[in-house]
């Protein structure tokens, strides 16, 4: 495994100063574009899901539609997508949260899930986390009883970490939490 997740971490390309000067945008296209590296991707999630009750998988918009579409497909379970602010056409739930060079809002329909449904939130990148603690925000709004979260490749102090052990302090792991954690 140690082999594979080095393959993805350098199929991440640094692209500077994108999408404003100062920042490094983490491209995850080489890994979409090469099958053996998306399919090992989408893998890793599906090893620490399978087995797991869980109903519905949750994605950040937009990569992380990539990931958590495949996921939920793969699974037999629906697909709930967080969308920027002013994307879903239906009732939603806003929340705000910080980027490395702003801030922004993103919103989840109000009707996604119901009472007692175990939610997965994948993504493809964690960098600062403000997406994704939005994001939990959102599902800890909704009637859950759960979440569980997972990043297939993660980016931590400037550096890129894919798939790494949850003691490393950057998880894939889908591991149920407390559904007010963010």
């Amino acid at each position: 495994m140690a082999g594979l997740i080095d393959k993805l971490r350098a199929g991440v390309r640094d692209v500077p100063d994108f999408p404003k000067k100062g920042i490094v945008f983490k491209d995850i296209t080489p890994i979409l574009s090469d099958h053996a590296l998306f399919h090992a991707s989408i893998d890793l999630f599906l090893e620490r899901c399978r087995g797991k009750k869980i109903d519905k998988i949750v994605g950040i918009d937009a990569r992380g539609f990539l990931f958590g579409s495949t996921v939920a497909y793969e699974l037999g379970v629906g697909f709930i997508p967080i969308r920027k602010r002013g994307k879903l056409p239906y009732k939603a739930e806003v929340a705000k949260y910080s980027l490395e060079y702003g801030e922004a809002e993103m919103e989840m329909h109000t009707d996604a899930i119901t009472a007692g449904e175990q939610i997965v939130l994948v993504d493809d990148l964690l960098a600062t986390g403000g997406t994704s603690a939005a994001a939990a925000a959102l599902i800890s709004r909704a009637p859950s009883n759960s979440i569980a979260r997972g990043s297939g490749m993660c980016a931590q102090r400037s550096s890129i970490r894919a798939g790494l052990p949850a003691s490393s302090g950057c998880s894939l792991a889908i591991s149920p939490s407390s559904k007010n954690e963010t």
